[in-house]
């Protein structure tokens, strides 16, 4: 298995897997949480998706020590959950659904991906390899006010417009086609003693914009309350502000945005019932073993009866 899976446990306590029971792992990667939730199941079945094409040959390692008609990898990005499972020939409601968001360690560690900080290669950074844009062609092609927005609002940045003018600076120089050739422009903008941080912060902008990763969350979390079945659990892991300020908006309202809305007799009505109060956080002993889960913020919800 190449990906530690971070708060397992929760996860799966979350689920409240049954053994008979529909689930769609929708962040497939490593494979560590759908191996739990396929230990659960009997006549259960597991769908998962990822759009990595790498995720197929670890789907297959897993698959040796299950039962083939309990799992179906679809690769495919999580966006387009409804329509893949159709095609799947699933149209039913499913019993729950987990989202690991972000990136794996796998595709971190993995330097050609372009992901990481740590290694110099060409800038990549797309989850699906078959899509033709990529962190260079936006570097090359987004305008000073498309850069200046997407470090400041999906890198939370603090000098993004002093940083989006001198990469529009750079690239007319020369063309910033590599990690290294990124971090020489960084270097000169970062914070003192917080270089790492600051590269942190850009990656995942690029990261996030190169991905379509806001969107496609979005996307995902609108179908869940047609895709669940009442009394189905909804469990989502996110590793920055601003997919779980989305999650906790959505479980909390039924919506990204606004108030929440009330039904023709005044009743307030929301799809989903938190399952805590606050997000759940990796144990001080679990981020020692596995820094990614510094970060982590879990939430679960209950599917409510529709009224």
């Amino acid at each position: 298995m190449y990906h530690v899976p971070v708060m397992l446990q929760p996860c799966i306590d979350a689920l409240d897997i049954k053994p008979d029971g529909v689930y769609v792992d929708v962040t497939f990667g490593g494979g560590g949480h759908s191996r739990a939730i396929l230990e659960k199941l009997t006549t259960g079945k597991l769908f998962a998706f990822d759009q990595d094409a790498d995720a197929k040959d670890n789907a297959e390692m897993i698959l040796k020590d299950f039962d083939k008609k309990n799992f179906e990898l679809i690769p495919e990005n999580f966006r387009y959950i409804r329509k893949y499972l159709k095609i799947a020939g699933f149209t039913q409601k499913v019993d729950g659904v987990l989202g690991d968001l972000g990136i794996s360690s796998y595709q971190i560690d993995t330097p050609e991906r372009g992901f990481s900080t740590r290694f110099d290669a060409d800038l990549d950074m797309r989850m699906n390899v078959e899509q033709a844009f990529s962190a260079k062609i936006l570097l090359q092609t987004y305008s000073e006010e498309k850069l200046h927005r997407i470090l400041g609002e999906y890198g939370e940045v603090k000098n993004a417009k002093t940083l989006a003018q001198a990469l529009v600076r750079q690239r007319a120089n020369k063309p910033i086609g590599t990690i290294q050739e990124l971090k020489n422009v960084l270097e000169k903008y970062a914070p003192k003693h917080q270089y790492f941080k600051y590269f942190a912060q850009v990656f995942q902008a690029l990261r996030i914009e190169v991905n379509e990763e806001m969107t496609a969350l979005e996307e995902l979390l609108l179908q869940m309350t047609e895709l669940i079945k009442p009394q189905g659990r909804l469990v989502v892991m996110s590793y920055h502000s601003l997919e779980d300020r989305l999650v906790k908006n959505f479980v909390q309202k039924g919506k990204f945005y606004g108030e929440v809305e009330k039904d023709l007799y005044g009743n307030f009505y929301t799809p989903f019932s938190p399952l805590f109060r606050k997000p759940q956080e990796a144990s001080p002993e679990e981020i020692a073993q596995n820094p990614r889960a510094r970060s982590a913020k879990l939430r679960a919800a209950v599917r409510n009866t529709a009224l």
